[in-house]
């Protein structure tokens, strides 16, 4: 029997219940919310979230690495580069083992390290982040926005305004950290909320309607001027309500995988399994102790006769698969 883990002996899991949906009515419509309103949103969006941030369900990897590809992809905009997700999957996937995936796949490898770590923040990892993301901290500054993460998750405030709060912080600290901004209001947003691991959720949303001037001038909101809280919360249902939609694009790939699953007879499918549940990507050419290229390859066009995968890059060679 193919096993959804190598490593573990339990049998396939049963499919969960479908994700949930964000309610129409928590996303603005006809014109900017109120303060209240737009948190008020942002609550029940992130309610509705909620469930699956906390929920095991056997694709949660592929979706936490999916939304971290879309930040990813949002913050090369806000670094001044051009690579697309296309573009940042290739330098991730296609790389030898353990080499550097260059400057794009660095800030790549920050987001899908905010997706899988539990939401702590110390100096020591912010100095490995900030260098992923192409920014010179000292180590004094970054025992003081430590510090501050620490008073902000004693705050009473709700988690969407300490992840407001946070990224404007940094903002004011360093006017060119935006980047670091936005990564950490996902991390305090984790910690207010209980998640066990944040979501890369707000810097896809950065170049958004969210944080658009109401002026009409089509100047962005940055972090710290007037009307950014209300942005955030407004970013934040939007944010939400398409986690929710890629979850149930995701779940129902993953049950037509797992659905076929009994029927691959290669050796070594359950590590391919295995990494389509839990990554963005795989790569067509995949070898492991149990599955040589020749045989990987094969595997992949059985699920794609299946329909139980896609290829993602578009290319006849050099190909990547996932849900």
């Amino acid at each position: 029997m193919i096993r959804l883990d190598p490593h573990n002996t339990s049998p396939l899991p049963a499919s969960p219940a479908a994700p949930p949906t964000v309610p129409a009515w928590a996303l603005a419509s006809g014109g900017a919310p109120s303060d209240a309103g737009a948190a008020y949103q942002a609550g029940a969006a992130l309610g509705t979230l909620d469930s699956l941030a906390h929920a095991q369900a056997s694709w949660a990897g592929a979706w936490r690495q999916r939304l971290a590809l879309r930040c990813a992809a949002a913050s090369m905009r806000l670094a001044g580069r051009a690579e697309e997700e296309a573009a940042l999957r290739d330098a991730w996937y296609l790389r030898p083992i353990g080499t550097d995936p260059g400057p794009a796949g660095a800030i790549l490898g920050a987001w899908r390290q905010l997706a899988v770590h539990p939401p702590a923040a110390s100096a020591d990892r912010l100095e490995k982040i900030v260098g992923q993301l192409g920014l010179h901290w000292d180590g004094a500054a970054l025992a003081d926005i430590c510090t501050e993460i620490e008073e902000v998750a004693r705050s009473p405030r709700p988690a969407p305004f300490a992840a407001a709060a946070i990224a404007a912080r940094v903002v004011a600290m360093r006017p060119n950290s935006e980047l670091l901004a936005w990564w950490l209001a996902d991390l305090v947003l984790a910690q207010g909320l209980g998640w066990p691991r944040p979501l890369p959720l707000l810097m896809a949303q950065v170049f958004g309607p969210a944080f658009r001037a109401e002026t009409g001038s089509g100047k962005r909101i940055r972090p710290g001027e007037k009307g950014f809280e209300r942005a955030v919360c407004v970013a934040l249902a939007q944010a939400a309500a398409d986690a929710c939609r890629l979850a149930t694009e995701l779940s129902r790939r993953a049950e037509k995988l797992l659905t076929v699953a009994p029927k691959l007879r290669a050796k070594g499918a359950s590590d391919v399994i295995f990494l389509l549940l839990n990554e963005d990507a795989v790569s067509g050419s995949l070898a492991t102790k149990n599955l040589s290229r020749f045989a990987a390859r094969r595997l992949f066009e059985r699920l794609q006769q299946f329909d139980a995968v896609r290829e993602l890059s578009g290319r006849a060679t050099f190909r990547l698969f996932g849900l």
